[in-house]
């Protein structure tokens, strides 16, 4: 039965993680050279045009419609058999319709985060391509092994509270993938600054308002596993914000700005997959281990191996969704969630372990699908910006309008 406090509550979070892919535009956009801002927004915003339609004609169907191990099938194609009374599978409190939705909006902004490592040197053309085939074959199914009826993870016992593995390490390997192929931009022999922080900081408050829907509402009802997850999302990014900048301080003799809001979408995707499991305390934990690994991986991996992420989509999403999933296996307590499970820390050593081999899995098949899906893009229209378009930049050649009218 469709309880109106439920349905009122999920309504809500579906557009606080709606909201999210805007703040995400206006987070990347401020990190890259100003002459590349608009096509970031215009990617993003273009995202969730696309992937919406894709998930209302077939996605959520292959996603979400109870099928067997690997895929969902076409049985709600279209949105057919979709309807306002609950699908007990997945919440038996809210409209059938409204599940749906709330779980559009993480199949949108999954693509979008891959943004922040091609970005200033792909085809508009091209992301179109590579953002419907990669939402299709990597999106889709990575959501049904882990959270659909009859996923294949999901009847191994894989916790995935909001998207650890489904959103973020997915991104995030993906991002690696697509960097290490397409190569530097040109010209740089070092990470440019931001070109616009207050931008950046813009985006962050977006993106950490949003967060709460997009962690809280993965309850998808009024109870006390939404408000865990509320409250242990705050404390994860207030902690790794924190201590990012202290991290910062320590080595480089200055805390930034950049690196405060760095930290905390660390940590904010860290938690993610932990939200609805663990306690305020160990979401301290992991906002802590998130800014340590993050920054790691950003400050100290990423130049010693010259790779060239440019908005440190892997460095964070990828190494957060990574980090937060096996913290599930460590954290996990059934005393905060008793639809969940203990980990190893709670004396559970067998939800470590499924934490570990669904993180292998999904770290192999999105690499391996990505570097497919790239490579037949690419032969068949051509991925990469050609020379002379990169130098005069995206705004320019890929859609003839500048957001600056006046340079400094």
């Amino acid at each position: 039965m469709v309880n109106s406090v439920d349905t009122v509550f999920v309504l809500f979070s579906s557009v606080l993680v709606m909201l999210m892919t805007p703040g995400l535009a206006f987070f990347y956009g401020g990190m890259v050279r100003r002459k590349n801002i608009l096509s970031i927004l215009m990617q993003c915003i273009m995202a969730l045009c696309l992937i919406s339609l894709q998930w209302m004609f077939f996605g959520y169907s292959l996603s979400f419609a109870p099928g067997n191990g690997f895929w969902g099938g076409w049985d709600w194609l279209g949105l057919k058999g979709v309807g306002f009374e609950p699908f007990a599978e997945y919440s038996s409190t809210i409209p059938h319709q409204l599940f749906m939705f709330y779980q559009m909006m993480f199949a949108v902004i999954t693509p979008a985060l891959i943004i922040g490592a091609f970005a200033e040197r792909m085809k508009f053309s091209a992301f179109l391509v590579f953002a419907l085939l990669w939402t299709t074959f990597v999106y889709d199914p990575l959501c049904h092994w882990v959270w659909g009826s009859g996923g294949w993870l999901r009847q191994m016992g894989v916790l995935d509270f909001a998207g650890g593995i489904v959103v973020h390490t997915s991104a995030g390997i993906a991002a690696l993938a697509t960097t290490l192929i397409i190569g530097k931009r040109k010209g740089l022999n070092h990470t440019p600054s931001p070109h616009n922080l207050p931008l950046v900081v813009l985006g962050t408050g977006l993106l950490w308002f949003g967060w709460f829907g997009f962690n809280g509402g993965s309850a998808l009802a009024v109870n006390g596993v939404a408000v865990n997850a509320f409250v242990v999302t705050n404390a994860a990014a207030a902690a790794a914000g924190l201590s990012w900048a202290l991290l910062e301080w320590v080595r480089n003799g200055k805390p930034t700005v950049f690196g405060i809001v760095t930290g905390a979408i660390g940590g904010l995707a860290t938690v993610t997959p932990a939200a609805g499991f663990v306690s305020v305390g160990s979401a301290c934990l992991i906002g802590v281990l998130a800014s340590i690994a993050c920054f790691i991986a950003v400050a100290v991996i990423k130049p010693k191996f010259g790779y060239d992420d440019s908005l440190d989509a892997f460095g964070v999403h990828g190494i957060g969704g990574i980090l937060g999933t096996l913290a599930v296996g460590l954290f996990a307590s059934k005393a905060v969630n008793p639809a969940g499970a203990d980990g190893l820390f709670f004396g559970n050593p067998k939800q470590f372990m499924v934490q570990v081999i669904a993180v292998l899995v999904a770290v192999g098949y999105t690499f391996t699908v990505t570097f497919i899906i790239y490579k037949l893009v690419d032969i068949f229209f051509g991925i990469r910006v050609k020379e002379r378009d990169e130098v005069i930049g995206l705004d320019l050649t890929q859609h003839r309008e500048s957001a600056y009218t006046i340079l400094e």
